[in-house]
């Protein structure tokens, strides 16, 4: 009994000097230092490990090693046991795993047995015969293995045993310690060098820089590996090298610079892999080579000795850029991906700056090139600037510029550099005055493409094309660069430059130039010739732009105005003509324009004439213009509204107006599709889509006398009739929100929406002026607005032409139009029946009234409410 509680005491004072110790262990080495010098002074053991296990692959392997004691640290063996991993599924370590209690193994039992850990023969090589196991547990998981190991074969007593088991939470608690202090080590010190990545990235300004920073940093992680960065090249196909670094690693200097100056495809089966991954990707040099790979660069790794590469993509706001290969054996997950983040936002400065440097550059050139051309009115003017600008380039010539014939089929020589082919070709002379068609394979092939054509010499010769190839190739120029000559969407010709590489946007600037002398040259041969119509073209023009109603738009989705829609696709299209009724204020120019928008007429001006606003004995020399001396007052020609409109569309609002005399003229145009103007003899052929507009009723007028009925039935072929104001309440509220933007911007107000009051004043007003009404009010309202929104419309009282009246109402009772006004009033009103904006406001009763006539009437929701 004495004995017992001697020994209790003993492993109590073990266990409470242990525990006090470990619990101040920080260091990894430190836990099984202490551990051997504590242990070893009460019970003989050679040496102790502990290893980790990993659930994740179902292993584990040494974490805390005894390299001062242990007999098996000079084993051939050792390294290879100490970066290793052991199955956590053979029988002796699930038999560890199986107890709670420390298990004792004889190396002579086990080492034999299948499956059994290599590192169980090393140590009995070394003389090691038995080895105590304990598992580690930290919230009922199994998180290690304390491994004590002895050379003798009676070491491991009952009592030494006891005690392993009392300290090894103790022990599971300092290694789960130990494990977080290196986790936050670990990130402290990814901390800090992306902190000191990031310092040095701030400096970076060029490539040259961020190859010295970049350089620097990988040197600290992989002081031997080599890298390259790769960017993604405009064609958004192929990478090529950004910044390299070989490393300590020599390489052979042919196979290096092919690699450096070559573009590779990105889907070569490697680099789009990378670009794809969002992690860092570790590549096996020789198991790529072995699965067929074939990429030169990947023969240059294998050359200078790489045998495990890390690829990591480079991305800027989510858009690859490129990426980094670099030679390494451990991917540090975080510190690549801080590195990479950083690269590419400074690779992505850098060529933005690169960028905007190249465009500034281009910018001047072109800007030169402007100042020399500016003005140029002769062709001998245009070469001498042409030759200028190329001989700035180095090495580019003009090898042709061709200008279409006005046949439209031929093309014909119109400028090249005479010295570029002198004593290369014979007969080039001769070569350079043919003309060629729009069918020649080249030019065929330009003018297809909606872009400039880049032609590679040496690939053109190899697929067999014609002569020009071939006289190409003998300049000793790389590529032939050509390109459409074009001002707005009018071709001019083609032109033709021999050079090894130019700027598509520089190219393209050139062009630009080169078009528009050609066209200012051409247009200053026929400049007396046009000169008076485009005067009068000029004058009609500005005075439509001054005039033009500003309606980008239709607004307006109701039913109606469906329909309305409906029928201007229908007739968009064709060239019928279109009559447009309406009332006043209700949109007929804003329908007009939007049928001649819609048709294939759309690229002309829609000419306008209002034909109430002439006088008239001027109407018919407005329409039809007049020769010079055809009435007093004709000092010189005047071009007509309908030729102006030749291959146009022509609108005459307020048709209803027009003079009889006039309508007889109006009439024969229509029919014969020609006409002559005022005091001339010449008949002149007309394609005019004629838009007509009233708000009269011109079957009245017809009856009246007043409207020739022949020309009513011309004009009459499509009508379209627009739906007042009043029938189309549903639209209210997006014209409100159209006219409060609109002059909102022209006032410079703020003013952004009305209140629910104002808007059911708006529907219960009946608009007799229509849409120009209720767009008048809300100017008025904008401008008397205090703050951004509408409290209050001015509205004139609510009255309704008693003509539309008695119309709407003729032959009912007394009742029915009772009846019938009420349900109208209640529609306008959205069912409100009192205050303000109710229907008891509008028909000036009290609200209680109007209750008792709803029901004496049978008025029911759904005669006012519709879906």
């Amino acid at each position: 009994m004495m004995h017992s509680i001697e020994v209790l005491e003993k492993q109590r004072k073990i266990l409470l000097d242990l525990g006090n110790d470990i619990t101040r262990v920080r260091e990894k080495n430190d836990l099984i230092t202490l551990f051997s010098k504590r242990i070893k002074d009460l019970f003989y053991f050679t040496h102790t490990i502990i290893t980790l296990i990993d659930l994740q692959d179902d292993s584990y392997k040494p974490f805390l090693l005894d390299h001062e004691f242990s007999p098996i640290k000079n084993h051939e063996d050792y390294e290879l046991l100490v970066d290793s991993r052991f199955s956590l599924n053979e029988p002796f370590i699930r038999s560890v795993l199986a107890t709670d209690q420390p298990a004792l193994f004889q190396l002579e039992d086990v080492l034999n047995h299948p499956q059994s850990p290599i590192f169980l023969r090393a140590n009995h090589e070394k003389g090691v015969k038995e080895v105590l196991m304990m598992k580690l547990m930290n919230a009922d998981k199994p998180i290690g293995f304390i491994h004590i190991y002895s050379d003798r074969e009676d070491s491991f007593t009952q009592e030494f045993r006891d005690i392993i088991k009392r300290i090894s939470p103790q022990l599971s608690s300092a290694v789960s310690n130990i494990i977080k202090n290196e986790e936050i080590k670990k990130k402290e010190n990814e901390k800090s060098f992306l902190l000191d990545f990031s310092n040095d990235m701030t400096s970076v300004r060029t490539k040259e820089d961020l190859d010295s920073v970049v350089r620097s940093a990988l040197r600290k992680l992989t002081p031997d590996g080599g890298y390259v960065i790769r960017k993604i090249n405009e064609d958004g196909l192929t990478m090529s090298a950004y910044v390299h670094d070989t490393g300590m690693a020599t390489a052979d200097q042919a196979l290096l610079q092919d690699v450096l100056s070559a573009k590779f495809p990105i889907d070569d089966g490697l680099q789009n892999r990378v670009l794809e991954s969002h992690i860092p990707l570790l590549f096996s040099v020789s198991r790529e080579a072995e699965r067929g790979i074939q990429s030169k660069y990947l023969d240059l790794w294998q050359n200078m000795g790489f045998k495990t590469m890390v690829g990591i993509a480079l991305r800027n706001r989510n858009a690859n850029i490129g990426l980094l290969w670099l030679s390494i054996d451990e991917i540090n997950i975080p510190i690549l991906q801080g590195i990479c983040a950083q690269i590419a936002v400074a690779m992505s400065n850098i060529m933005a700056n690169e960028e905007v440097l190249r465009k500034q550059q281009e910018q001047s050139f072109l800007l030169d090139f402007s100042n020399d051309i500016a003005g140029i009115m002769t062709k001998a003017d245009l070469e001498s600037a042409v030759t200028k600008v190329l001989q700035r380039l180095l090495n580019t010539k003009l090898a042709m510029l061709r200008l279409i014939d006005d046949d439209g089929h031929h093309l014909s020589p119109y400028m090249f550099d005479k010295s570029l082919f002198k004593g290369i070709v014979s007969d080039f002379d001769k070569l350079s005055d043919q003309k060629i068609t729009v069918n020649e394979h080249y030019t065929a092939r330009l003018l297809k493409s909606e872009d400039a054509l880049v032609l590679n010499v040496e690939e053109e010769l190899q697929s067999g094309n014609d002569q020009y190839a071939a006289l190409w190739e003998k300049t000793g120029f790389k590529n032939m660069y050509a390109a459409t000559l074009k001002v707005a969407d009018r071709t001019l010709g083609t032109i033709w430059i021999l050079a090894d590489h130019i700027s598509a946007p520089l190219f393209k600037g050139i062009c630009a130039q080169i078009s528009t002398a050609i066209s200012n040259i051409k247009a200053n041969e026929k400049i007396l010739e046009y000169r008076k119509r485009l005067e009068d073209e000029n004058d009609y023009l500005k005075e439509q732009i001054r005039t033009i109603y500003n309606f980008s738009e239709l607004i307006g989705s109701g039913q109606q105005m469906q329909q309305v829609y409906r029928l201007i696709s229908l007739v968009a299209e064709s060239n019928s003509t279109v009559l447009i009724l309406g009332e006043t204020g209700t949109g007929k120019e804003l329908i007009a324009r939007a049928v001649h928008n819609a048709s294939p007429r759309k690229d002309k001006l829609m000419i306008k004439v209002n034909c109430a606003a002439m006088p008239a004995n001027l109407i018919e020399s407005e329409l039809f213009g007049h020769e010079r001396g055809a009435f007093t007052g004709a000092v010189e020609r005047r071009i007509g509204k309908f030729e102006l409109a030749n291959n146009s569309t022509l609108f005459l609002d307020e048709i209803g107006e027009m003079p009889l005399e006039a309508q007889v003229k109006l009439l024969r145009v229509l029919q014969e599709k020609e006409m002559e103007r005022v005091g001339g003899k010449a008949t002149i052929k007309l394609n005019v889509r004629v838009i007509a507009a009233t708000n009269r009723n011109l079957g009245e007028e017809v009856k009246a006398g007043r409207f020739r009925s022949d020309l009513y039935y011309r004009l009459n072929v499509f009508p379209i009739i627009i739906p007042p104001l009043r029938d189309r309440l549903e639209d209210i509220e997006a014209l409100t929100d159209f006219f409060l933007t609109k002059y909102g911007k022209n006032t410079g107000r703020k003013v952004t929406r009305i209140t629910p009051k104002v808007l059911q004043q708006l529907r219960s007003y009946l608009w007799p002026g229509n849409v120009r009404e209720l767009e008048h009010v809300l100017e008025r309202s904008v401008l008397l607005a205090t703050d951004h929104i509408v409290k209050e419309v001015y509205l004139p009282g609510n009255t309704a032409d008693a003509t539309q009246v008695s119309e709407i109402h003729a032959n009912r009772s007394l009742e029915a139009v009772e009846r019938t006004y009420i349900i109208e009033v209640l529609k306008r009103c959205s069912g409100k029946i009192s205050g303000t904006g109710g229907a008891a406001e509008i028909l000036d009763i009290p609200g209680n009234t109007l209750h008792s006539k709803i029901k004496k009437l049978q008025i029911r929701k759904a005669d006012y409410f519709t879906n």
